[in-house]
């Protein structure tokens, strides 16, 4: 499964924001475990932040003027909140870039790191990390749809609801990026989702 994520993402080419006006830079890394059945490593954000506060994320942030490009950004940012070290990340390529709710340019990474690593949450940051089997997110078990209307258009963004945590937003966006990218699949994000037969 690694072996295609890799070939798949290698010949990958994301979509690249062209906005009227620069905005603020930001970068993350979608952690992906290097076995039969990968898994995404996720966090929840420390309750008190003044942004993003107690949501889902993946680990990453604002780019520093120190950072040479936005992939160190990511690395860096995954280092300091759950200690994952940056020799242990096979990075594989960028996602489509995303612009926050908050007005900032996003960039996500994958990368690959074996499988079992003990992370270290910062406590002032990090309240907990926690791994999502991708096959979860292919198989699309969203737990509800939101509607955010933006530049003039609907999106339906799929939320999830993994034991304890909810997963939507633009954490979910990058997750059915990927998922269709690695699984063929078609989920869209610019209509309206099949109804169940419960909904029915």
């Amino acid at each position: 499964m690694v072996e295609e994520v890799v070939k798949r993402l290698e010949a990958y080419m994301p979509k690249k924001l062209q906005p009227a006006l620069p905005l603020p830079q930001a970068a993350v890394l979608m952690p992906l475990t290097r076995s039969e059945h990968p898994e995404l490593i996720l966090t929840l954000r420390a309750r008190d932040l003044s942004t993003h506060g107690g949501e889902v994320a993946f680990p990453g942030g604002r780019r520093d003027p120190e950072d040479r490009s936005l992939l160190q950004t990511a690395l860096r940012e995954s280092q300091e909140e759950v200690g994952l070290d940056p020799h242990c990340v096979q990075v594989i390529g960028s996602l489509s870039q995303l612009v926050s709710r908050h007005g900032i340019e996003v960039t996500p990474y994958v990368g690959i790191v074996p499988q079992g690593l003990n992370y270290s949450a910062n406590a002032g940051e990090i309240d907990s990390i926690f791994a999502v089997p991708l096959d979860f997110f292919a198989e699309d078990m969203r737990e509800t749809t939101h509607r955010i209307d933006y530049l003039g258009k609907s999106w339906y963004v799929p939320s999830y609801r993994f034991r304890d945590y909810k997963i939507w937003g633009l954490t979910a966006v990058m997750v059915v990026e990927l998922v269709n990218l690695l699984y063929d699949r078609k989920l869209r994000l610019d209509v309206p989702p099949p109804l169940t037969k419960k909904e029915l």
